[in-house]
């Protein structure tokens, strides 16, 4: 008796997991973010900006609220796209420079602006690459 085993090859990616780890890189990057947004404050940068100031919780909440933006592009991208790691990757840098535009013109003192930005690029830096290694190349 002869018995055939047909074995498929793991995907480098599920939607799922996609999912999972956006999931864990939003709560660590928001967790990030808030962290160097109280060790600025308590090294005294002001948290204020022209419309009043920012809490220490509002950074967490901005970026699980974008970085879950960035975790539908990537599913989006690994859907429909031809090189989904790649586009994510590319649109992901891009944005994250985009977002660095409104610190720069934000009525606020100079070392609230580079707190800013520190915390825009600390979550970039946590969740773009965990959420791309889980794309196809």
């Amino acid at each position: 008796m002869t018995a055939t085993t047909t074995t498929t090859p793991a995907t480098t990616s599920t939607v799922g997991a996609l999912i999972r780890t956006g999931l864990v890189a939003t709560v660590a990057a928001s967790a990030a973010t808030m962290t160097v947004a109280a060790v600025g404050h308590a090294a005294g940068v002001s948290l204020d900006v022209a419309d009043g100031p920012i809490p220490v919780a509002g950074f967490g909440m901005l970026t699980a609220a974008f970085s879950l933006v960035g975790v539908v592009i990537a599913a989006l991208l690994s859907r429909f796209a031809r090189h989904p790691r790649r586009v994510f990757v590319r649109t992901t840098v891009v944005l994250t420079a985009l977002s660095l535009v409104p610190d720069v013109i934000v009525d606020a003192g100079a070392a609230t602006k580079v707190l800013l930005m520190l915390t825009h690029l600390v979550a970039a830096a946590i969740v773009i690459p965990a959420v791309a290694r889980r794309l196809a190349a």
